[in-house]
């Protein structure tokens, strides 16, 4: 019994010291990003590309979420607030939601599934094949040829996103909830007008501009530490999304906090 205990114990404290020393390697990673970015800019051809990738290609999927969203968030609301003829403030609950909450997170964990992953693999198969080392041995910075031009992509266009996200959203809760629900639509825009300010829009930008670092950070650090072939960079690619959206979410409800 106590050798199953220590045994325990042991094999706990490993994992903590393991999560300890990743936190501190990513620290750096973040560190290094920066100072290149300021110190050492990458060539604007290769900024442009992954923005065309992480952007564009994510609009989408983040347009359909958005729309959807927000088509269930007046559908749900409708049935609720009917009950107390309330019909006229799902305005009011699809705007703040869209922008406070939903637009956000949902934008944050979309790109965290298609780009995150997909820097992961990329990085992950550079590594395994040892590009990134060849880069090492002719004295080139991997962080500011690999690792910059992915951070600026994603910290410049998931705020962009959400935007389109949050505009998306509202747009779908105002044509389920006026044509197909048939609330007075003058209603439906003034109660969320009222009660939805700039100052909402702006928690939204904030917190997905830190999802932004989350999800480019996460990406590259687990493709950095892709080890042991074609199955480990398939652990890298799968690690990079749940670490992502698991931190996407806690970081939200921190971030909740300190903003409202």
């Amino acid at each position: 019994m106590k050798t199953l205990f220590l045994s325990l114990v042991g094999m706990f404290g490993r994992r903590i010291l393991g999560i300890i020393k990743q936190l501190g390697e990513a620290a750096l990673m973040f560190v290094e990003t920066i100072w290149c970015m300021f110190t050492t800019p990458p060539r604007r051809e290769i900024i442009l590309a992954q923005m065309k990738e992480i952007g564009i290609k994510s609009l989408p999927v983040v347009l359909l979420t958005g729309i959807f969203t927000g088509m269930v968030l007046a559908v749900q609301s409708y049935y609720q607030l009917h009950k107390i003829s309330m019909d006229t403030s799902i305005g009011i609950l699809v705007g703040l939601s869209m922008t406070n909450e939903l637009g956000p997170v949902l934008t944050g964990l979309m790109v965290a599934g298609r780009v995150g992953a997909s820097m992961a693999a990329e990085l992950g198969t550079m590594k395994v094949t040892e590009q990134i080392d060849a880069l090492k041995s002719l004295a080139s910075n991997p962080i500011k040829y690999l690792v910059v031009p992915r951070f600026l992509a994603c910290v410049l266009l998931v705020p962009m996103l959400t935007v389109y996200s949050i505009f998306v959203g509202i747009v779908g809760g105002y044509l389920i909830g006026v044509k197909f629900m048939g609330i007075n639509g003058t209603f439906f825009m003034k109660n969320m007008l009222d009660y939805t300010d700039n100052f909402d829009l702006a928690n939204g930008i904030i917190k997905s501009f830190f999802f932004a670092i989350i999800v480019a950070l996460t990406g590259c650090y687990k493709g950095f530490s892709a080890t042991e072939g074609a199955e480990g960079v398939g652990k890298a690619t799968t690690q990079a999304v749940v670490v992502a959206c698991i931190s996407i979410l806690i970081s939200d409800f921190f971030l909740s906090i300190i903003l409202f």
